[in-house]
Formats: C-alpha cells, structure tokens, sequence
C-alpha cells in the first residue's frame, strides 16, 4: 500500500489498483484532476481546504462511479447533485466500519480543534485505512486502536506544536507523516523535525513528504 502526500491537507492512499482520495481541497491545485482518479473519496468536514467544492460536484455529474464520503456537513454542500440523487454522496458518523473502493475504513467522530471560541467549528471526521493510516482531519482526534503511520497537522490557526506532540504521544505511531502545511514557509517546514521527530519529545520519527511524493505504509 502506498500513501501520496499532496499539498495541504489532501492525500491519497493506493493498493491492487484502487486510489482512496482524502480531502481533496481548495489549497490542492490539482484537486480537480485527483478527483477524475480516485477509485472513491473521504473527507473530514466542509472547510474549503479540505472540500474544493465545485471540483467536487462536477466531478460526481460527471463520472457515474464515484462515491464521496463524509459528515452532514459534507453532504449539505453536495446536495442537489445527480451523484447526491443517486447516493453517491454518503454521509458517515463515529464508530461506521465500512469497505471503500478495497479499502477497510473505519471512521472515528470527533469536532474540529478550537481556533477561538468565538468562532464556530463543524463535526469532524477521522479515517483509519486499514488499520494503518490515520487521517484524524482538522482535531487531534485518537484512534480506537493502534495505528503505523498518524498523519499529523502541523500549521494552522489551530495547530500549535505542543498539542501536536500531545498529538503523537496519545497515538504513538509507529511514524507521523506532515500534513496540513501549506501555511508553512520552506524554513518551518525544515524545523519541524526539531520538534515532532524522534530526536524531540514524541521519540517518533516524523516524514516530511513534499507534493507528489509516495510512502510505502
């Protein structure tokens, strides 16, 4: 199986032929053309940088065979499309084990990190991917089990360093892999391993990937 970072927050996930896309969103410039690949699609809740939208909808008009997963929230933005009619647009809650496009996906419920309490969060949705990879969204969300590879928030206006190593040391992977940084200059992005790899606090060897690039997981 292999993991594909893409920019930000999105992923895919590939094995036997089949390609899971995660949070295919507006900051992923080739949101539209991963969307036309995937073999079906997870997202973990309806803030535009991790949904891109119309990208979405005119690929569920236009391809006959694709499914896209998530909470309500997801769903809303999705209605009225054909794909929607035809239940092609599922929405998911805490504790579903489901198969996807080959994939085991077990589905884990939470609410986005807090930015302020001023301003409103959604529902939000983790992914384990047959029991190895964990996409927890935008939250610090654990999953029920063990998993090999977290894939670990870095940069956003919810994200400081000291909940990501809390992060890692409530999961303890095997390895975390850098996501969510597309608000990081080259310079950040290089420090991270200071703090979140295994010379730092967690003890657990952090992959920075940039775009495009493939992990056995």
């Amino acid at each position: 199986m292999r993991l594909v970072k893409h920019v930000h927050a999105c992923v895919s996930v590939e094995k036997d032929g089949h390609r899971l896309l995660v949070d295919p969103g507006v900051f992923t410039p080739d949101a539209a053309d991963l969307l036309d690949r995937a073999s079906a699609v997870l997202v973990t809740h309806e803030h535009v940088d991790h949904l891109d939208v119309e990208a979405a909808r005119t690929a569920l008009d236009a391809r006959d065979d694709l499914v896209v997963y998530g909470p309500a929230g997801v769903a809303t933005l999705l209605a009225g499309t054909r794909a929607a009619e035809e239940g092609r647009v599922r929405t998911l809650g805490g504790g579903e084990r489901l198969a996807v496009a080959g994939f085991d996906v077990e589905v884990v419920a939470g609410e986005h990190a807090l930015v302020h309490e001023r301003i409103p969060v959604p529902a939000t949705l983790g992914y384990v991917v047959d029991g190895r990879v964990f996409h927890p969204g935008d939250s610090h969300l654990v999953p029920p089990g063990p998993v090999d590879t977290l894939l670990l928030p870095v940069s956003g206006p919810w994200v400081g360093i000291g909940a990501a190593i809390d992060h890692v040391l409530a999961v303890r992977p095997r390895r975390a892999v850098a996501v969510h940084d597309v608000m990081l200059s080259d310079v950040g992005r290089g420090a991270l391993p200071a703090f979140l790899g295994e010379t730092g606090p967690t003890g657990t060897p952090l992959v920075v990937l940039e775009p495009g690039v493939a992990l056995d997981v």
